[in-house]
């Protein structure tokens, strides 16, 4: 082996402070120094193209993206071989509006102005299958093209009436919850569970009372699964090494990164569901990462 290169997002991204977790605990293994994090402005689709590129060896994506390439489906233009390894967290996707704002759920949204983020990014894909399950498109909302940032502060502004966040937590939206009274948007009583039977790669989450500013009840939302993949060119003991690092480590990483909360549960269906609990998008396994789940009796 020849070091570990891990691919993660923009600067004070969720998946650059990840991957920071993640070299502190794969830096204990002689055998994957040195541990090299990088930043990817565009995350999973930059993360996927650089693994195509052989840039690194690993990369944080979310798992709406990896079927798409795989299959070399816009924005992707080739298809890439991609091999899942771990599942990283499951970060709960939210609508969020102004505590002073008539909305109310969210298939209140219709009609109104709402932050779905940059106009190719992943948050407006979210955005579009989120609504799509409920019978919405972009044309019933008045979609805005803003990152989190921007969208943040559009919304303290009242220059929109709501916004698509993810996850939590984040230093955007604590800060916007410092200050302005937010409301985070629950579902109607069954369009969550429409929305978890639609999307394969979402997963029932609930948001804590008190996680936030003004969130004074726990609400139940829908969470992205997002994975550390890697390509099925990388040599298959430097991913069971570093898969079984993880593994061994899923109780640590929450306690290093908040975010990795819940990721030793993410695991367990692979008791039950085989392999193809963690085969998002038709992405399987690389051999690496099944014989890292043998050996710890997570696969049979």
């Amino acid at each position: 082996m020849t070091g570990v290169r891990i691919g993660t997002a923009e600067r004070d991204s969720t998946f650059l402070n990840q991957g920071y977790a993640l070299k502190t605990v794969l830096g204990r293994h002689p055998a994957l120094a040195p541990v090299e994090v990088s930043t990817s402005g565009h995350a999973s689709v930059e993360n996927a193209n650089r693994l195509q590129a052989n840039d690194i060896d690993f990369g944080f994506m979310a798992s709406n993206w990896i079927g798409r390439a795989k299959n070399g489906e816009a924005p992707f233009a080739q298809k890439i071989d991609l091999r899942m390894a771990a599942p990283m967290n499951a970060g709960p996707l939210f609508f969020i509006a102004r505590a002073d704002s008539d909305l109310r759920t969210v298939s209140d949204l219709r009609g109104r102005r709402l932050v779905v983020g940059p106009e190719k990014s992943g948050m407006a894909q979210h955005a579009r299958v989120i609504l799509g399950t409920l019978g919405l498109t972009f044309s019933d909302v008045t979609p805005i093209f803003l990152d989190f940032a921007a969208g943040a502060e559009a919304l303290a502004r009242g220059e929109v009436d709501a916004q698509l966040q993810c996850p939590i937590p984040n230093k955007v939206m604590t800060a916007l919850a410092a200050r302005v009274l937010l409301r985070v948007l629950p579902y109607a009583s069954a369009d969550l569970d429409t929305v978890l039977r639609a999307v394969p790669f979402y997963r029932r989450t609930v948001m804590r009372k008190g996680a936030i500013r003004g969130l004074d009840a726990d609400v139940a939302q829908a969470a992205v699964v997002n994975v550390l993949v890697t390509h099925a060119r990388v040599a298959e003991d430097k991913v069971r090494e570093v898969t079984a690092a993880i593994f061994a480590a899923r109780d640590e990483l929450p306690r290093l990164n908040p975010l990795f909360e819940g990721v030793a549960a993410l695991f367990e269906p692979l008791r039950s569901e085989g392999t193809r609990a963690l085969e998002f998008g038709g992405v399987v396994l690389h051999s690496g990462a099944i014989a890292a789940y043998r050996a710890a009796g997570l696969l049979k």
